[in-house]
């Protein structure tokens, strides 16, 4: 019953971390968007650690996709690859393998 309890408790949280992780990525994709739209924020400390902070968890896991796949013209298709990817992990690791 202990088993069952915990397996649950950690599907659930692997299931919401996927879940933030998935919307900063969708955050950065909509902060750069408006960067190179020339909609820039006037320079605070706020801002500047925020879009670090975006700019440092995001980067590194859509670098490894960058390496796989080349941009299109002006587009960027790795956010794509990653979100996919986390969903699948979240579909089959998470639901499947561990919740049971």
């Amino acid at each position: 019953m202990a088993l069952a309890t915990a397996r649950t408790q950690i599907a659930d949280f692997l299931s919401t971390l996927i879940y933030v992780y998935t919307l900063l990525i969708i955050l950065h994709i909509v902060v750069q968007l408006l960067l190179s739209a020339g909609l820039r924020p006037p320079y605070s400390r706020t801002t500047d650690a925020i879009l670090g902070f975006l700019r440092d968890v995001c980067e590194p896991f859509l670098r490894l996709f960058r390496r796989i796949l080349p941009q299109f013209g002006g587009f960027d298709f790795s956010p794509i690859l990653a979100i996919l990817t986390l969903s699948i992990i979240n579909s089959i690791v998470v639901e499947r393998i561990i919740h049971g």
